[in-house]
């Protein structure tokens, strides 16, 4: 049964109902277990001694508390909470916060994604609100609702032509950027509004400027058009409305949507089918970085030139793919299509090279049979055997080359960060067994293989890094340290199955301060005379506090 939460509620309230029932699960109390089982998918089924064996935490405790409250995560919870007491504080400002939950943040103006479930929350619990919504056309294009619609154009049929509502918006793109479509209960009435403002006139190439930070909605940027087609292929992934644009005429090549639609394979197919060029999007580079491989098959099949020039000493897709450790499949896609297998980053290593930099023989080796192969010196022997973990090659060639090692370059260098980066522990730690300078800077961020250990939350890397000679004081490309990496990295889970906790453990253990309570705000904390936000549980445990249970 769904309880209900206080008109005003209290965050801080919320986290000790968590911490109260990991508490009682700890000593293994049948109610706090049945609780889990009822409320917790990953207890669901199991019975009390296989719950009791699984070793919950304190994200766990709070992800059940919020189920129990009718809200798919901790952070669907903490989020309602935050907009409903800002509501409270500033009634005036109710619908901009409700806003910020329903548009991503190039069109809202903040730096956040939209939360459409918390939108929708929020407009079921609160009749002021949506009475507010009701009375705006251009806010009921948010929510779908028709019916306003046709009362406002009955009125005055131009208002379909005109930006207008707290965000300034076009009403087609009002619709189409609302992330209520992605629920299913919205998508048909959002859907039916699209149709009903084409059918009454509504430009369908309608755009705003983007209004991401330093912009805004009162001054969006005006040579970053943001179309009623982007927002639904590229930020809302919906077909239905995708083929309404298109079919209406949406321009495909608004230098948005096809790069944003690459996660949707539905909806990239339409985008391509109704004439999007795929040269000069980067959608070719972009997809490698999702390793969407029907994505990446469709761009070569659409045009996509698999030699396009890319940025910096990454010159083609096919050395892009080889930098984000791509299948031998998506590596066969682009030589199909006509990739050079000879081709050379700007520091002039070939693609053969560079696969096996990056602990990549099977790819190698289909590069070697379209004509790119190349004789490997000694050095990058070594490199090879240790990005493939092989300790025993790279033993015996550092033993037959003593000063091997010290005859690394910057770049070849750069791989223990490159390697961390991308989550190969195994050769990380043969590397830096044999002597690889640890604190060497890499990877998109410009950071050391133990900032990269730690976003990720590789706790047991984090481990390995800090025991042989790494220090939470090395900085990266953003002006920070692995502190600061942590304290993202924790509020934001990069990785699925981080484990941030142990992170924060392993970098107290080996000389990181804890924190001290920032007597300014409760959801901070204070390092070093510096505020830094984290995770619940890695604050707790900052704070000298932890939650007992395993770690």
């Amino acid at each position: 049964m769904k309880q209900r939460l206080p008109a005003r509620p209290d965050l801080g309230h919320l986290k000790k109902q968590a911490k109260q029932l990991l508490a009682a699960y700890q000593t293994q109390d049948p109610g706090a277990i049945t609780r889990l089982r009822e409320a917790l998918p990953a207890a669901a089924g199991s019975d009390d001694a296989a719950i009791a064996a699984m070793g919950l935490r304190l994200h766990d405790a709070q992800s059940c508390v919020a189920r129990e409250y009718g809200f798919a995560s901790w952070a669907d919870l903490q989020g309602f909470v935050a907009v409903r007491r800002a509501q409270a504080d500033d009634p005036q400002q109710a619908i901009r916060h409700w806003l910020q939950c329903v548009y991503a943040g190039d069109i809202a103006g903040d730096m956040n994604r939209s939360r459409p479930a918390l939108a929708r929350r929020l407009l079921e619990d609160q009749p002021t609100l949506a009475r507010q919504v009701a009375a705006d056309p251009w806010l009921a294009c948010a929510v779908g609702d028709l019916d306003v619609l046709r009362a406002a154009t009955a009125q005055d049929p131009t208002w379909v032509h005109r930006p207008g509502g707290p965000l300034t918006l076009p009403p087609l793109v009002a619709v189409a950027h609302s992330s209520l479509l992605r629920l299913p209960a919205w998508r048909e009435r959002l859907h039916a509004c699209a149709r009903f403002l084409l059918d009454a006139g509504a430009d369908v190439q309608q755009s705003t400027g983007s209004r991401w930070p330093p912009a805004s909605p009162a001054a969006p940027v005006g040579d970053s058009p943001l179309s009623a087609l982007y927002g639904a292929a590229g930020q809302n992934h919906d077909p239905v409305l995708t083929r309404m644009l298109l079919d209406a005429g949406a321009n495909p090549n608004d230098g948005e949507s096809l790069y944003h639609a690459l996660e949707d394979t539905t909806c990239t197919r339409m985008l391509l089918q109704a004439g999007a060029r795929v040269t000069g999007s980067n959608a070719l580079y972009r997809v490698l970085d999702l390793d969407a491989l029907e994505a990446l098959q469709l761009l070569l099949a659409h045009g996509g030139n698999a030699n396009e020039p890319g940025h910096g000493p990454w010159t083609s897709p096919l050395l892009w793919a080889i930098r984000r450790r791509r299948s031998p499949a998506h590596i066969a896609a682009l030589l199909d299509a006509g990739a050079q297998a000879a081709v050379q980053t700007q520091d002039g290593i070939s693609a053969h090279t560079l696969a096996l930099r990056y602990g990549l023989p099977e790819v190698a080796q289909l590069i070697e049979q379209a004509g790119g192969g190349s004789a490997l010196p000694t050095d990058e022997q070594f490199i090879a055997a240790c990005a493939r973990a092989d300790a025993a090659a790279a033993r015996q060639l550092l033993a037959q080359h003593p000063g091997l090692l010290r005859q690394l370059d910057p770049t070849q260098l750069r791989l223990l960060p490159e390697l961390a980066a991308q989550g190969c522990g195994d050769a990380v730690q043969l590397m830096v067994q044999l002597g690889w300078p640890i604190a060497t800077q890499g990877g998109d961020w410009q950071a050391s293989a133990l900032n990269h250990a730690v976003f990720r939350g590789d706790a047991a890397l984090t481990r390995f890094l800090l025991a042989h000679g790494a220090q939470w004081t090395e900085q990266h490309g953003f002006g920070d340290n692995a502190c600061g990496t942590l304290s993202w990295a924790s509020c934001n889970a990069p990785e699925p199955d981080g484990d941030w906790l142990g992170c924060a453990q392993a970098l107290v253990a080996h000389g990181m301060p804890r924190a001290t309570p920032d007597p300014a705000s409760a959801d901070t904390v204070l390092i070093e005379g510096q505020r830094k936000r984290f995770s619940d549980e890695v604050s707790a445990y900052l704070l000298d506090s932890p939650p007992s249970g395993r770690h």
